[in-house]
C-alpha cells in the first residue's frame, strides 16, 4: 500500500466511525422522541395543543420518526435512506415554521433548526463515506 492509499483508509475509518457514532446520537434520540409520541406523553399533548394541532398528531409523527430512524441507520436500500432523511428536514423545517406562526420567539424556533443542522451533518458524513467507499 502507497502513503497515500493509508491516508486515504484512515481518512476513511475516520468518516466512518464519526459518521456513525453521530447517526446513532441522532436516531436514539429520534426513536425516543417517536416512543414518546406513540404513547403520547404529557408534554408533548401540551405543545401539540398550544401549536393547535390535534393530539393524535403525536402517533403519526412518532410513527415516523421511528421508521425514520430505523431506515437511516440501515445499511442496504439507498433510497429510503435518502427518503428518511427528506422526510426528518420536512418535520425539523416544519416544527420550527410552526412556533414562528404561532408567534414564539427565536428560543422555540432554535431547536428544530439545530437538529436540522446535526441532521445535514450526518448527511454530509454519509455521503463523504459513500463516496470514499468508491475510491478504495
Amino acid at each position: 500500500m502507497t502513503r497515500s492509499a493509508s491516508e486515504l483508509t484512515r481518512k476513511s475509518k475516520r468518516t466512518k466511525i464519526l459518521y456513525w457514532v453521530l447517526t446513532g446520537i441522532f436516531c436514539l434520540a429520534m426513536l425516543m422522541d417517536g416512543m414518546a409520541g406513540l404513547v403520547r406523553e404529557k408534554t408533548g399533548q401540551e405543545i401539540m395543543r398550544q401549536l393547535g394541532y390535534p393530539v393524535y398528531v403525536l402517533t403519526l409523527f412518532g410513527t415516523a420518526k421511528i421508521l425514520g430512524a430505523i431506515a437511516i441507520l440501515q445499511t442496504r436500500y439507498y433510497t429510503i435512506k435518502e427518503w428518511a432523511y427528506a422526510g426528518f428536514t420536512i418535520n425539523f423545517i416544519g416544527a420550527s415554521a410552526s412556533w414562528a406562526f404561532i408567534g414564539k420567539d427565536a428560543g422555540f424556533m432554535l431547536p428544530p433548526l439545530v437538529a436540522l443542522g446535526f441532521l445535514f451533518l450526518t448527511y454530509a458524513l454519509w455521503k463523504r463515506v459513500e463516496a470514499l467507499k468508491r475510491t478504495i
